[in-house]
């Protein structure tokens, strides 16, 4: 199996955490969006990350490959077997991809991907006036989300915990932090996520990159 992408991005990040969730073995294949590598383009038409290929068959789209595994092995499953359950997760892996990733995007793209990786530079008022006013929104009507369970949806880890703490990574990796005073269950989640094995893993590697 053959992941293509990199772990910057949160969407790659999220198929990651799920095959590291289920111990399913890959080989990461790093290629940028739009990269011409023929397998990639194979697997994704577009050009946009991930994509994913298991033998003949080739997927792209977070969402989409992440339904492939759940399906292709279903223990532990992200995926709840109760209808209204899993009508959650997806809505919140849907979340995920479209507001919250898109709250924190003018941050991560003027601080880390203009400078670092386009090299050219970014934005900063942007960066700014999407930590002042995009982000904080979001991150309080998350604070009400984060169940008693720890989990966002029922009482075990799902395609919901994972798909949202994915781009807290990237709001992380520019100095975002989560105000435990402010938001202390939301806090709390977002430690307890990035501290599993599977996210802790490409949190540190990530972290080395942007250092250099």
């Amino acid at each position: 199996m053959i992941l293509y992408g990199s772990s910057m991005s949160p969407f790659v990040r999220k198929v990651m955490v799920a095959l590291a969730e289920k111990a399913i073995a890959y080989d990461l294949k790093p290629v940028g969006i739009g990269d011409p590598d023929p397998g990639f383009r194979a697997a994704s038409p577009f050009g946009k990350m991930p994509a994913l290929v298991d033998g003949d068959y080739a997927l792209a789209d977070s969402s989409a490959i992440v339904h492939y595994l759940d399906a292709l092995h279903p223990a532990p499953s992200l995926l709840p077997a109760d209808p209204r359950a899993r009508g959650r997760a997806v809505w919140f892996d849907e979340f995920a991809d479209t507001i919250l990733m898109a709250a924190i995007q003018p941050m991560f793209f003027n601080r880390v991907v203009a400078p670092l990786f386009l090299k050219r530079e970014g934005d900063m008022a942007a960066a700014a006036k999407a930590e002042a006013e995009a982000v904080p929104p979001v991150l309080d009507w998350l604070e009400t989300q984060v169940g008693a369970s720890g989990h966002l949806v029922g009482d075990t880890l799902t395609l919901a915990d994972i798909a949202v703490a994915s781009p807290l990574v990237n709001f992380g990796h520019v100095g975002g932090v989560v105000d435990a005073a402010r938001r202390p269950k939301l806090a709390a989640w977002v430690a307890a996520m990035h501290a599993r094995p599977a996210f802790a893993a490409t949190i540190a590697f990530e972290r080395k990159i942007l250092k250099r």
